[in-house]
């Protein structure tokens, strides 16, 4: 055993002094300019103690998507499965991480046999005796990492282990910003329903007026089928609603992960709050939003595989050794005169390929450079993403104040016109007009808001949420539980 002992600590030394072949990952340089383009209207905020956290939604002020909002991560099926993706990239990397220690097996065997003597018959007295053999033996075999091309795929799938961490963090972003999307677009549903059903009780006013009037002769019948035809088209506008009210539901429902008929939302008055949203400088994107990060570790994967591959150029080494005891028969298996011991070594090189390897070095440094680019496309596409939602802000905060004194003079011009109306001194259509153009403005002032609300929604999620890149495991061990 003495020699299997030197062989197994030379061996140790040269895995501790062997390279690992191959490109060290550096992670590739990306302009990003010093702050967001400023717009007229909008000033940058410093992010601080209130800037959107991990419960990001909280800055919206509604009841219901702080109930829901958390179930999203635990019960969304989407999340789920990418929550089973990161498990398997954890057990991919403890996989890797094995091939770096030697593999240790224990055998035993017993057999009972029994033979004729030769050139004798076949009776019984003519067999000789009943034997009993066994053996025991230990035995380990590893092949030394001396070119590092376990470590290398070690650091592959540690990268790809972390890039499947961003991958859940990014799904569950997606579909937080998804969820709370769809519960803005149903409040604002229920804001329209509450401003149609006032147009509507203002227009039974003036049926009621207009009739009056039309049985005493002071108007003609076409005022009364005019006023009785404005009633009941806002009437069919506000049932028509409940499509898509039901729609925003049952999406809400899914991305809780229940069944269309289990969630029930009661009509609610008030919109949720438009927060204002500290944006930081652009650089704090490379670590905020997760799909940038999934672009990063993906890259670092890909350069590892590139010495993975060139790995295969060297030769590869295997050491064996066992170690146990034999004996026929069985008795005094374990005596020391019954010790049986082997060591070997194995080595292999491929000498012709035929240009094999060379493409596989030059298959992983395409692939290598592709990911360069789309994580740099990524980084564009995050800007991007940001500075339209600014754009969108800024230009919205700007038409609401615009159509806010558009709703106030509407508002006066409606009431004005009723009264002349009452008076004699205008037609019906002139008061009817008015007041359509009363509703017009103050949908369009609710589609303002409501293109606020998810603007802002999307400024979060583009913004990469509570999230940060700081956060990715070291994927040492399946440390993510749910």
């Amino acid at each position: 055993m003495k020699i299997f002992h030197t062989a197994l600590a030379a061996s140790l030394a040269l895995l501790l002094g062997g390279c690992a072949v191959g490109p060290d990952y550096h992670r590739p340089q990306v302009p990003v300019p010093a702050q967001y383009k400023p717009l007229p209207g909008w000033t940058p905020a410093t992010p601080a103690a209130e800037a959107p956290k991990g419960e990001w939604w909280t800055v919206f002020n509604d009841p219901m998507l702080n109930q829901l909002e958390p179930m999203v991560s635990v019960s969304n099926q989407t999340v789920r499965q990418d929550y089973a993706n990161y498990q398997q990239a954890l057990a991919d990397v403890q996989l890797a991480r094995s091939s770096l220690l030697p593999t240790l097996g224990v055998t035993g065997s017993a057999s009972k046999q029994r033979t004729a003597r030769s050139g004798l018959s076949s009776s019984a007295a003519n067999f000789r005796p009943i034997s009993t053999s066994g053996s025991l033996e230990g035995d380990i075999s590893w092949a030394p990492d001396l070119w590092g091309k376990v470590r290398r795929t070690l650091e592959e799938n540690k990268a790809t282990a972390q890039a499947s961490e961003a991958i859940l963090a990014n799904a569950t972003l997606s579909e937080q910003v998804a969820l709370a999307t769809a519960v803005i677009e149903l409040r604002v549903n229920d804001a329209n329903a509450d401003l149609l059903q006032q147009t509507i009780d203002q227009y039974k006013e003036y049926l009621r007026v207009v009739a009056n009037q039309g049985a005493a002769g002071t108007t003609p019948p076409s005022d009364v089928i005019n006023a009785r035809t404005q009633l009941e088209n806002a009437q069919s506008s506000l049932i028509a609603l409940g499509v898509a009210r039901a729609q925003d539901a049952h999406a809400i429902a899914v991305l809780v992960g229940k069944n269309p008929e289990e969630l029930d939302i009661p009509h609610s008055t008030s919109l949720p709050t438009l927060p204002t949203v500290p944006v930081g400088v652009p650089s704090t994107l490379l670590q905020r939003r997760p799909d940038i990060a999934i672009a990063e570790r993906q890259m670092a994967a890909q350069n590892a595989a590139v010495g993975v591959a060139v790995a295969a150029y060297y030769p590869s080494f295997s050491l064996s050794a066992a170690d146990g005891f034999s004996q026929s028969p069985l008795a005094g298996l374990l005596h020391i005169a019954n010790h049986v011991w082997s060591i070997g070594a194995d080595a292999s090189e491929t000498v012709f390929d035929f240009g094999a390897r060379h493409s596989e070095v030059a298959a992983a440094k395409a692939a290598y450079e592709a990911s360069v680019a789309n994580y740099r496309g990524s980084v564009l596409t995050g800007l991007q993403n940001v500075e339209d939602d600014l754009s969108g802000l800024s230009i919205l905060a700007q038409q609401a104040q615009v159509q806010d004194a558009v709703v106030q003079n509407a508002t006066e011009g409606a009431r004005i016109a009723f009264n002349e109306y009452q008076a004699g001194t205008v037609d019906y259509t002139t008061a009817a007009t008015a007041q359509a153009t009363l509703l017009s403005a103050q949908q369009s002032a609710l589609s303002v808001q409501q293109q606020r609300l998810l603007d802002t929604a999307s400024l979060i999620g583009d913004l990469g949420g509570g999230w940060s890149a700081d956060e990715l495991g070291d994927s040492k061990k399946p440390t993510a539980t749910r």
